[in-house]
C-alpha cells in the first residue's frame, strides 16, 4: 500500500472558504440508492461538508481524513464522529456502514486497497458513492484562458493523480455491483475574488509556488480574466460533476 497523499493541510482554511458545495440533486440520488440509514462513512471528509449533509439523514456519521488541519475546520455535530486516518486502512468493524461517500478525493487513494477496505466495512447491500468535478467553465473567451493556464502554465505541476479527474474517474477500478452513473451541472454565482481564491486552492498552484520561490501563477490568469470582465462584479461559474454509485 502506497503512502497517503496530503496536499491540502497547509491551506485548509482557504479550502473551506473557496471550494464549491455539491448540489441537492446529487445528495438526492445518493440517498435514493441507499436503503439503510443507520451509519455512513464520509471518507476523505476534508472540511466536513458532505458529513454535515449526511448527518441529516443518518443516525451516525464517521468522517475521516488524513489531514488534522482539515478536520479542525469541520463543523461539530452530535452525530458526526471525526477520525484522522487514511482511507485504505481503518479500525472500523466489518459490515459497519450502510453508505460510504467520497467527494472529490478518490483519485488520491490506493484504489485496489480502498476497494478492499470499502467492501469489508460496508454492510451486504450497502452503497458506495464517489464523485468528482472537472474544470470550471465560464464563457468561451474565459474558458480559453482557463484551459491555457490549466494546460501550459501549471500543467507540469499537477500530481499524476489529476489525470483521474480529467477522465471522470473512468480509469479508476470500481469493483462494486449495480453501478449507476450520473452527471450534473453545478452552477454558482461568484465574485472575481472568489474565483481567484478558488484557483489558489489548486494543488498544482501550491506546487508551482513551492518550486518557483513562492511566485504565484494565479496573477497570470486573473490579469487576463480581469481584462475581459472589466467592471463586472459577479460571474456565473459552472462545473461538470460526475457521480457513480455501486453496491456491496
Amino acid at each position: 500500500m502506497r503512502d497517503p497523499i496530503d496536499l491540502f493541510s497547509r491551506h485548509s482554511r482557504h479550502y473551506k472558504t473557496f471550494r464549491p458545495s455539491y448540489p441537492s440533486a446529487l445528495y438526492h440520488d445518493v440517498l435514493s440508492f441507499t436503503s439503510g440509514r443507520k451509519c455512513c462513512w464520509d471518507c476523505a471528509t476534508g472540511n466536513g461538508q458532505v458529513a454535515v449533509e449526511m448527518a441529516k439523514h443518518f443516525q451516525s456519521v464517521c468522517a475521516t481524513d488524513i489531514s488534522r488541519h482539515q478536520l479542525l475546520q469541520s463543523p461539530t455535530l452530535s452525530n458526526i464522529h471525526y477520525v484522522q486516518g487514511r482511507a485504505e486502512k481503518t479500525a472500523f468493524d466489518d459490515a459497519s456502514f450502510d453508505l460510504i461517500t467520497v467527494g472529490q478525493a478518490l483519485h488520491w487513494f490506493d484504489h485496489l486497497a480502498f476497494n478492499m477496505e470499502a467492501k469489508r466495512v460496508l454492510r451486504p447491500g450497502g452503497s458506495i458513492a464517489v464523485w468528482t468535478y472537472g474544470i470550471l467553465r465560464i464563457s468561451p473567451s474565459i474558458d480559453a484562458i482557463i484551459d491555457e493556464f490549466y494546460r501550459d502554465v501549471i500543467g507540469p505541476y499537477w500530481a499524476p493523480e489529476r489525470s483521474h479527474v480529467d477522465s471522470k474517474y473512468a480509469d479508476i477500478p470500481f469493483d462494486f455491483s449495480n453501478v449507476r452513473k450520473f452527471q450534473y451541472r453545478l452552477q454558482l454565482t461568484w465574485t472575481l475574488r472568489h474565483l481567484e481564491g478558488y484557483i489558489n486552492t489548486w494543488s498544482s498552484v501550491q506546487k508551482y509556488k513551492e518550486t518557483n520561490g513562492e511566485k504565484n501563477p494565479v496573477k497570470w490568469i486573473m490579469d487576463r480574466i480581469d481584462s475581459i470582465l472589466a467592471s463586472e462584479n459577479s460571474l456565473t461559474v459552472e462545473f461538470p460533476l460526475f457521480l457513480q454509485i455501486g453496491q456491496n
